[in-house]
């Protein structure tokens, strides 16, 4: 297995675990404010491990469309975490999890279409079973 592999392993695990735990966290609170203890527990975090793994000459190299690029995802992350989070405030975890893995779609098109990655024909098929589970789960 590749290295790679085993970090997405090791994320998919801990996603799976950070949806419970919100949604057990939201019991008396808005989601908006557990939205904010969470990114205010991922911020310190994320800051301690750059403090202590990464070369901060690092930030040096960093262009401004590097930056431009992140600061959109860092937007484009936050709006998804907010309605992420009212979603399983109002809704089954399990359920709101399924359908928000939906994005998975959306990033395989635009990983093709703007970072000109390769489209094979098992991720076609991966994304035919993705959006029938989607159309299972939303249809009536």
């Amino acid at each position: 297995m590749k290295l790679y592999q085993i970090y997405a392993l090791i994320s998919m695990l801990f996603a799976g675990l950070t949806s419970v735990m919100a949604k057990a966290g939201l019991k008396n609170v808005s989601s908006d404010i557990g939205l904010t203890v969470r990114t205010t527990v991922v911020f310190g975090i994320v800051g301690l491990n750059v403090l202590l793994f990464q070369p901060l000459k690092e930030f040096n190299q960093l262009t401004s469309k590097d930056v431009i690029f992140l600061a959109i995802s860092g937007f484009t992350t936050s709006i998804s975490w907010i309605f992420y989070y009212k979603a399983i405030k109002m809704g089954n975890v399990s359920e709101v999890a399924l359908i928000d893995k939906g994005s998975i779609i959306i990033t395989m098109l635009l990983s093709i279409f703007l970072l000109q990655e390769q489209f094979t024909w098992k991720m076609a098929a991966g994304s035919a079973l993705i959006i029938s589970g989607l159309l299972v789960l939303t249809l009536k």
